[in-house]
């Protein structure tokens, strides 16, 4: 956990990293378009989809096959810088941070797309604790690449810790611009 003082709480946490936003911008979420980076098919429909959704999300997690992992993460980063998004948000999700790829897809596309990446979503977040460490690597990599502005980061709360109260709230940094709790699993009751 972060343990800055008031006074530092905005000061950027890597130097030559953008000025943390004071304010969350206020833009519309209402149409998200999930896509896999790594299907060309699908990847060949998302310019004339610009303008049409307000989120265009590249999945990196769960949903794209571990043989494919580079592949979209390639992909995406391609897609990107050959599309004017224009008045649409760019989000990805990432791989969980106890993946194997997790690193790669920071170290990728903040460097290659960052200014144009508006939103990480951050997979099964434990608790406060692993938002601060993205947000750390995210200034460093950020001041790495010269963005001038910073990535927003949405949390997705998959455990009852994760999702209490005192862990969102403790201390969330600038960036943590939302957070969402993952639907529970079906249960469906056992014939007897």
């Amino acid at each position: 956990m972060s343990h800055k003082s008031a006074k530092d709480f905005f000061r950027p946490l890597a130097v030559g990293a953008p000025q943390p936003l004071r304010e969350i911008p206020a833009r519309p979420s209402r149409a998200i378009h999930f896509f896999d980076p790594s299907n060309e098919k699908m990847a060949a429909k998302i310019p004339a989809m610009v303008g049409s959704v307000d989120v265009l999300l590249g999945n990196l997690e769960d949903a794209i096959k571990a043989d494919n992992k580079v592949a979209a993460r390639e992909g995406l980063v391609r897609i990107a810088q050959e599309t004017d998004f224009g008045p649409t948000q760019l989000w990805t999700r990432i791989n969980a941070l106890d993946s194997p790829w997790v690193l790669d897809d920071l170290t990728t596309l903040v460097p290659a797309i960052g200014e144009k990446l508006d939103v990480i979503m951050v997979p099964k977040v434990q608790g406060a604790e692993d938002i601060h460490y993205v947000d750390r690597i995210l200034a460093q990599l950020e001041a790495k690449a010269g963005l001038s502005k910073p990535i927003l980061v949405h949390a997705i709360l998959e455990t009852a810790r994760a999702a209490s109260p005192t862990s969102r709230r403790s201390a969330a940094p600038p960036r943590a611009c939302r957070a969402s709790r993952s639907a529970p699993p079906t249960s469906r009751p056992t014939a007897r």
